[in-house]
């Protein structure tokens, strides 16, 4: 496990607003309320110059996506897109779910599931899930909006989040994501995904528990 790291003042607004945003943006469908003032930002230009997290090249090539995703004509996909990358019923192309990838049998509620849970609970973290009362933990929209919970109310646990829990596993899903999504704005939010993960994890400097991947 990584030491303790307590990061900046810039550090905590910038992974609160961003987790906040990238993890919604993963977790919800596109019709949800949550979802709806995120996409009305993002449909505005200027979000991509103001994004605090990557180089700004690479903010655009991202946002470029995001913005073809969000014309009309494909906006009207967005929620089959949702259903059919992360609910199904077919098999998902890029499961969201971090035991898929960590454990041998490729299954949810696996190990290091098991693993996150009990972690959580001896930070007294209880999450609240909206979508499903069996929703697991380590859903990577819930463990991206873990992220910003833990920046604004236990900042010095981030690290341990990143190097034990989401990183060991999260660039092989992104790469999947990028992969096989069919719709532009989920291309384009596989990017700043991956885009934002690799700045915090420049920023923090998480040592990142290496993990064989199954998936």
């Amino acid at each position: 496990m990584s030491s303790l790291t307590m990061p900046s003042l810039a550090d905590i607004d910038d992974i609160s607003l961003t987790g906040k945003i990238l993890g919604a943006l993963l977790y919800y469908s596109p019709d949800q309320p949550q979802v709806t003032p995120i996409l009305e930002l993002l449909d505005n230009e200027s979000w991509a110059d103001e994004w605090p997290c990557g180089s700004i090249a690479e903010i655009q090539q991202a946002a470029a996506l995001i913005r073809a995703g969000l014309m009309p004509e494909n906006r009207l996909l967005l929620s089959e897109e949702f259903q059919r990358l992360f609910i199904g019923p077919d098999a998902l192309p890029a499961p969201p779910w971090g035991s898929v990838y960590l454990d041998h049998e490729s299954v949810v509620f696996g190990d290091s599931t098991l693993e996150l849970r009990q972690w959580q609970s001896l930070l007294g973290i209880e999450i609240q899930h909206q979508q499903s009362q069996r929703e697991p933990e380590d859903h990577i929209g819930l463990l991206l909006m873990l992220a910003a919970w833990l920046a604004e109310n236990q900042s010095e646990q981030i690290v341990t989040l990143l190097s034990d829990h989401l990183l060991t596993w999260s660039g092989r899903f992104l790469a999947l994501l990028e992969e096989n999504a069919r719709h532009p704005f989920y291309r384009g939010i596989a990017q700043l995904t991956r885009i934002t993960l690799n700045d915090w994890q420049q920023r923090l400097n998480p040592i990142v528990v290496r993990k064989a991947l199954f998936f």
